[in-house]
């Protein structure tokens, strides 16, 4: 089996073509509510952040809050663990970054034109042309933001999916058969040592969210990156305590993955290889 992101323009039927797909190929459809079903079985409180940092785009002040940096690491953390299981449709969220060079990964961009999305808001939501105008324009600067924020990519460069559509130019039905169509090849990639790959990066991920929702950590700068068969962690941390607090919680995160610990602190580069 296989995974499909879908990145979508606000107001364009991307969300249908997603359901469309998950329905017809028993997989499972993840969208923003599951996911935020997810944050709130954690925490209470990253559920409320959530809902929180997803109804507005994060000020200069909550760019670097603790918070915000615990809750792009949960989020990401619980969409590569979905990725773990395939046989799922992903919606937004970055997930085609997040699943970059994950060989059974079919990364969808899905655009409409500006002018039809203003029609299919004002007919199936109700909305006044303002309004609906107002809607995808404040949508569009948004989560360009975010993902420029958050990815330091484009969210519509081209290089960053398999696949594009147009939904001036092609109807739904037709990009659902191109996409399953697509998807056979994708499936075939799906091999022992591609899900390794992908578990490692999930581990990763695991390790990062973890460090990164602790209060217990107030880590300036923390980054977790999946290697060939292990995971290194960088970090700027306050002291030697803090330091052998932190690696334990690696560890136990990590669990049967060999874990590269390198922490700076008070200009000296500490490396633990395990």
């Amino acid at each position: 089996m296989a995974i499909i992101t879908i990145s979508r323009e606000f107001g364009s039927s991307g969300k249908d073509i997603g359901q469309s797909l998950a329905e017809s190929l028993g997989y499972e459809y993840i969208d923003r509510r599951k996911i935020l079903a997810d944050m709130k079985a954690i925490g209470k409180q990253w559920g409320k952040l959530g809902e929180e940092f997803d109804e507005h785009y994060p000020n200069v002040w909550e760019r670097y809050d603790w918070s915000f940096r615990g809750f792009v690491a949960l989020t990401q953390s619980i969409i590569l663990n979905y990725g773990l299981k395939d046989k799922v449709v992903l919606m937004g969220r970055g997930g085609n970054f997040l699943f970059k060079d994950v060989p059974y990964a079919l990364r969808i961009r899905i655009s409409m034109p500006k002018e039809a999305r203003i029609a299919r808001l004002m007919k199936e939501e109700d909305f006044t042309r303002n309004t609906a105008c107002w809607l995808i324009k404040k949508a569009d600067k948004e989560m360009a933001h975010a993902v420029n924020l958050i990815y330091g990519k484009h969210w519509d460069d081209e290089a960053e999916y398999d696949m594009r559509f147009d939904l001036g130019v092609k109807k739904e039905q037709e990009i659902i058969r191109m996409i399953k169509k697509a998807l056979v090849k994708k499936e075939k990639l799906n091999t022992e040592k591609a899900q390794k790959s992908l578990r490692i990066r999930a581990i990763a991920a695991k390790v990062k969210a973890g460090i990164a929702t602790n209060r217990n950590f107030l880590i300036p700068t923390l980054d977790v990156k999946a290697a060939e068969e292990s995971i290194v962690l960088h970090g700027i941390i306050h002291n030697a305590k803090e330091e052998e607090q932190i690696e334990k919680e690696a560890k136990k995160l990590a669990g049967d993955i060999p874990i590269e610990i390198d922490l700076h602190y008070r200009g000296l580069l500490r490396t633990i290889r395990e």
